[in-house]
């Protein structure tokens, strides 16, 4: 691995267990045991690599939710767009508990939050239009605003609020699970029976991992 992709895999890593806030760049730099002037050489500040991080996580996360239009499971297509929600949610854990402090201190990095959030919010309509045809959902054109917005809101805030309603700030992926709970509940009353059925699948097998 070039020191470069160290530099960044090491502060995701550290950024993740301890905050971003809590950790510097000679916190990085001796986490993988180089000096701060090699580290200084690829990123000129730790500003610099949030962004490279970021650069990364909007990649993944427009790639993940492209509507898969070949998928006629509806139970696998479900899944797969809540899963990585979620798998995206404690990756890049840091970034969705301490989201407004990061974005208030980098214009740079808030426009291409919001120019990214824009980009996902019109694949979840599409998404969402997508269950409708599987007849998972039954929605109308001027509800689809509304509930992608409502999913939009919970996926980038959960964490967020989870750290705020509790004297631990450590974030487990049983947080992580129990955002995907509350997210199957926001979605089952725009249900279709079809639609309830995997649903409750999906809540199930969620559930059965903290048994």
């Amino acid at each position: 691995m070039k020191t470069r992709d160290k530099i960044v895999s090491a502060a995701l890593e550290l950024f993740n267990q301890k905050g971003e806030r809590n950790i510097t760049t000679n916190h990085i730099a001796a986490h993988i045991e180089i000096s701060p002037g090699n580290l200084y050489y690829h990123f000129r500040n730790k500003q610099e690599i949030v962004r490279e991080i970021f650069a990364l996580y909007s990649g993944e996360l427009l790639e993940r939710f492209t509507p898969i239009h070949e998928q006629s499971e509806s139970l696998v297509l479900l899944k797969h767009y809540l899963d990585s929600i979620f798998t995206l949610m404690w990756k890049y854990r840091f970034f969705y508990a301490n989201l407004p402090e990061i974005l208030q201190r980098d214009e740079r990095l808030h426009e291409e939050y919001i120019q990214v959030q824009d980009k996902l919010q019109g694949n979840l309509k599409n998404i969402m239009r997508e269950f409708v045809r599987l007849e998972l959902l039954e929605l109308e054109d001027d509800e689809m605003l509304s509930l992608t917005t409502t999913l939009h809101m919970m996926a980038s805030s959960w964490l967020g609020y989870q750290s705020a309603m509790s004297l631990k700030t450590d974030i487990t992926e049983e947080v992580i699970h129990r955002g995907m709970l509350q997210m199957i509940s926001v979605l089952k009353p725009k249900a279709t029976e079809q639609g309830v059925d995997q649903l409750d699948l999906l809540a199930d097998g969620v559930k059965a991992i903290h048994a």
